[in-house]
């Protein structure tokens, strides 16, 4: 079944041939005649148009098609980009985690060694305040 616009069209067509088979014979045009002309040619432009606008809407799709596969790669290459620098970010982490661990347990040793090496101070001037009375009483003695 045709649409109204080709019904319309075929109807237009035969309207035209129509008039201009009075023009080949030479018959004065009536207004609706002269009208008749107009309407095909804006029929025969409006057609050239429509092709055009058809023409231009499937470059729009294909354009479209192309950019949609754009954003896909671009999209995929910036997930790639962000999960490698998501897996580098957790290796400097955990380096770090690793790195902060050895520096705690160096600065418990060194505090533990800190501490054994003041406990050893703390008996060496035990030690020097008993040498000390010891000479006092011996210095004292010897002058009796």
């Amino acid at each position: 079944m045709a649409d109204a616009s080709s019904i319309a069209y075929d109807a237009l067509k035969m309207a035209v041939e129509h008039v201009l088979s009075k023009i080949r014979e030479g018959k004065k045009l009536s207004t609706e005649d002269l009208f008749i002309i107009y309407l095909g040619t804006i029929v025969g432009d409006l057609r050239e148009i429509k092709a055009d606008i058809a023409r231009l809407d499937n470059k729009i799709d294909k354009t479209n098609q192309r950019i949609d596969d754009i954003v896909k790669t671009l999209s995929a290459r910036i997930d790639d980009v962000v999960k490698s620098l998501s897996a580098r970010i957790d290796e400097t982490n955990r380096r770090i985690d690793e790195t902060n661990k050895r520096i705690d347990d160096l600065a418990k040793s060194l505090t533990a060694q800190i501490g054994e090496v003041n406990k050893r101070i703390d008996a060496m001037q035990i030690t020097l305040l008993e040498i000390q009375k010891l000479l006092i009483e011996l210095v004292k003695t010897r002058q009796q």
